[in-house]
């Protein structure tokens, strides 16, 4: 992705990951920033980023990444330079990036994180990128650059769970675990499709606001460790069409027990571990579909932009933290107080 130089170097602010990793070794850098853009390429002056838990990965050292690794998957802004072969941007325009830049469209051709920002390659905690157009879609209309920023990640991850892959009907009834990004943009796509919510969560205050925004029943799995059948009984014994698996080896036993005969289970996160014992006779017995899945296309992020902009559903954000305050944004994603999103502003 080397380009042309331009005819003065400008300088960039990023911040940069020093091996091994930690939040203490997140630091506030400047590098040269002297590209224009090859044919295909856009540069774009990054406005905003947001959090996520493959972010947290990179940046706690969990997932060891490359010393002086630029972090961030999400990164949303505006285009200030257009590569004569570009045609689907302009100067001007508002976008958002695409965690898989090479998976334009089709089935899943990737199955890890080589070609994904702010892990295989440099990512967007910077001011400014050059990269090849395909990085990018546009941003929905009416967006701030946080609301697009939160799309990259989390709003896709839904929208695949529950659109692409699950198929959502009105109708249908949705379970979602706890109040993280993606569940929160879970919640809002399944009413927008005219599907119940049930939703969890271990806090009585978050259990309250996941009302307000349409939730039809709510649990408490602190008070509840059994929720699952809890799920069942609230749904006459049938169990919900769609969970929006979050939690992994810890929670999935839960979900097989919430879910209905046939019903289908999204699993996108390992918050509670990367392996464990799953009473696969009880899943195979209730014929359930228990897929994988890594956020989604480029094709995918038009589609829901396009929705998006229909629906009118907006992201919510917690908290929004200066570029150089990203690892107290991380601290305050640690401690598991926020509901929905966490922004930088860049």
């Amino acid at each position: 992705m080397d380009g042309k130089n331009k005819g003065a170097e400008d300088m960039v602010k990023c911040i940069k990951l020093e091996k091994p990793g930690g939040l203490d070794r997140l630091q506030v850098a400047e590098i040269d920033d002297p590209r224009t853009p090859w044919p295909d390429e856009i540069t774009v002056r990054i406005h905003a980023s947001s959090l996520n838990f493959h972010d947290y990965g990179i940046v706690s050292g969990k997932s060891p990444t490359e010393d002086g690794r630029i972090p961030m998957s999400d990164g949303a802004g505006v285009v200030e330079e257009v590569g004569s072969d570009v045609t689907d941007f302009a100067v001007g325009d508002h976008v958002v990036s695409c965690f898989f830049p090479l998976w334009e469209e089709g089935p899943p051709r990737i199955a890890d994180f080589s070609t994904t920002p702010g892990d295989g390659i440099d990512g967007y905690a910077r001011e400014r990128v050059t990269y090849p157009a395909r990085a990018f879609t546009k941003a929905p209309h009416g967006y701030s650059h946080e609301e697009a920023a939160t799309l990259t990640t989390a709003g896709l991850t839904a929208w695949r769970a529950l659109v692409v892959d699950g198929g959502i009907k009105a109708g249908d009834t949705v379970l979602i675990l706890g109040t993280g990004g993606v569940s929160i943009f879970a919640l809002q796509m399944a009413k927008a499709f005219g599907a119940s919510v049930i939703a969890t969560s271990s806090s009585d205050e978050k259990l309250k606001r996941l009302k307000e925004m349409g939730a039809s029943e709510t649990i408490n799995y602190e008070s509840n460790p059994d929720w699952g059948s809890t799920v069942a009984e609230m749904t006459n014994g049938r169990g919900v069409d769609h969970v929006v698996e979050v939690g992994g080896p810890a929670t999935l036993p839960q979900s097989i027990k919430a879910c209905r005969i046939g019903g289908h289970m999204a699993l996108i996160g390992v918050l509670t571990g990367r392996a464990g014992e799953i009473p696969t006779a009880a899943m195979m017995a209730r014929q359930q579909v228990l897929k994988g899945l890594i956020v989604g296309s480029r094709q995918h992020q038009r589609d829901m932009v396009r929705a998006l902009e229909v629906t009118g559903i907006r992201p919510v954000i917690d908290t929004t933290f200066p570029l150089d305050q990203i690892a107290d944004a991380f601290r305050h994603e640690e401690a598991g107080k926020h509901f929905g999103k966490i922004c930088l502003s860049i």
